[in-house]
């Protein structure tokens, strides 16, 4: 398998989704302002809307969205428990998540990356971020995971999207259990394994 990825991007979910899984696979960079590729190869001519991540599996075939990678990735492993069983209340619940953190969160975020987003607009995206973030601080609380005490692949999604925060001036040190979630998770090694790969950790 092939992960097409841009560091830092949301890619690096399905990244560090890939390392919980044990799963063999190569790296390719394709960052999200040049798309182009260290071999000079346009990275539309692979995925024509030039974002990440993208999946590569051995046969050629090509996923696209994070939310569908990092499960068909969990269904690779069944035995690592990244995912509950399709067809089970606990696999839509899963799902609900990673279609929260996709639609609510990640797209909540995006304004705030775009240079021709009006300045006296960014103030109402903060605002509903931080309604949305109160929210889940609050699902979290009494939690390990978003899932429980059990890690799915939801939680490095959360993950990356929280990184984004200080970035672009959105303060989330308030939210204890946000905090704490984010703890836990920058001490598991496959988090630790992604984010040195791309260049986010020394």
């Amino acid at each position: 398998m092939k992960l097409y990825y841009s560091p830092g991007a949301c890619s690096l979910a399905p990244h560090i989704v890939l390392h919980e899984s044990g799963l063999s696979f190569d790296h390719v960079l394709a960052p999200t302002k040049t798309h182009q590729l260290e071999d000079g190869t346009d990275y539309y001519t692979i995925n024509p809307l030039g974002y990440v991540p993208l999946l590569e599996l051995d046969d050629g075939t090509r996923l696209a969205e994070g939310p569908a990678i990092v499960q068909y990735i969990a269904d690779q492993v069944p035995a690592k428990n990244l995912a509950p069983a399709n067809g089970t209340v606990a696999r839509a619940q899963l799902q609900s998540w990673l279609n929260f953190i996709s639609t609510e969160l990640h797209k909540g975020f995006s304004p705030l990356f775009n240079p021709a987003t009006p300045a006296d607009y960014k103030p109402q995206v903060i605002d509903r971020l931080m309604s949305r973030l109160t929210w889940v601080d609050g699902q979290l609380k009494g939690k390990q995971y978003l899932m429980g005490d059990t890690f799915s692949v939801a939680d490095p999604y959360l993950f990356t999207v929280t990184n984004w925060a200080p970035r672009v001036g959105v303060d989330i040190t308030g939210f204890a259990n946000i905090a704490a979630f984010r703890e836990r998770m920058a001490a598991r090694p496959a988090v630790q394994a992604a984010m040195r790969h791309e260049g986010l950790l020394k």
